[in-house]
């Protein structure tokens, strides 16, 4: 079903009908029911990721919705397709922040999400078509970008349309939605481009930064571990790499001046 001038007052009531449902969705599987659901008929995918946060630093956050196994956003790994939503949002920005769609090779969009294995890493695999847009925000750096993905045909200019249409409706709901275990609580504190730019200052990668979120929220090596997917020997590592980088000899150190930062931002 396309979106037009041209659409009988029947077919606007419907499609007025099943956005609103948006305002009614509290939980992830509202999310994904709706969805699912009657959106399909006006942009039919098989896989919808969401990320959010400050696109120039690298550091955003992601839900997937998808029907496919193994493409859930618990079972995902960030660091394999920070790479490709980084492009998509610069693609975004270069269009003008107007949708658009891309074909991918024979590897499907797996090659975009970089090597490491992950349910939503196969799933994309399988993937051909992608139709991309976005929502700037303007008094914040947490803009928004949404991709939705399917196997069998191109989406077309009126599905691009339909994206721009349903897009505020997808972006409500989701805003709407507790953030899952593994996304941070306070994405502000990592997504703020000046602190995320003096921690970077002092060499810290972004996996750094992250696990020294989580420590500051009091967090324990084989917890962030656990919401990281990542070993405890892993975090450790990490963790001795950021005292040191930090100038510092142990956690409290750590934490203590990373909320002097933050209070000073």
């Amino acid at each position: 079903m396309t979106i037009a001038p041209s659409l009988s007052p029947e077919e606007l009531q419907h499609f007025h009908r099943v956005v609103t449902h948006s305002a009614g969705v509290r939980s992830h599987f509202d999310v994904f029911v709706w969805l699912q659901g009657e959106i399909q008929n006006y942009l039919a995918h098989d896989i919808m990721i969401a990320a959010w946060g400050d696109f120039q630093s690298g550091a955003i956050q992601h839900d997937i919705i998808s029907a496919l196994d193994g493409a859930r956003s618990n079972s995902s790994n960030i660091e394999a397709i920070t790479p490709m939503l980084l492009d998509f949002f610069q693609r975004w920005t270069a269009s003008g922040n107007k949708p658009f769609s891309l074909t991918a090779g024979d590897k499907g969009f797996a090659h975009r999400a970089g090597g490491l294995k992950c349910g939503l890493n196969e799933a994309l695999r399988e993937m051909q078509y992608a139709v991309v847009h976005g929502i700037n925000d303007a008094r914040s750096s947490c803009d928004c970008l949404y991709a939705a993905f399917r196997n069998n045909e191109h989406f077309t200019e009126s599905e691009r349309e339909a994206m721009v249409m349903v897009l505020p409706y997808i972006d409500l709901a989701l805003r709407q939605v507790q953030l899952l275990p593994h996304q941070s609580p306070d994405p502000a504190i990592i997504a703020n481009p000046l602190i995320y730019g003096l921690l970077q200052s002092r060499g810290l990668s972004g996996r750094e930064i992250e696990i020294l979120q989580w420590v500051t929220l009091g967090k324990t090596n084989p917890e962030i571990g656990s919401i990281l997917k990542i070993s405890e020997y892993t975090v450790k590592n990490h963790m001795q790499r950021i005292f040191k980088k930090m100038n510092v000899s142990n956690r409290a150190q750590a934490v203590g001046l990373f909320k002097t930062m933050i209070s000073n931002e």
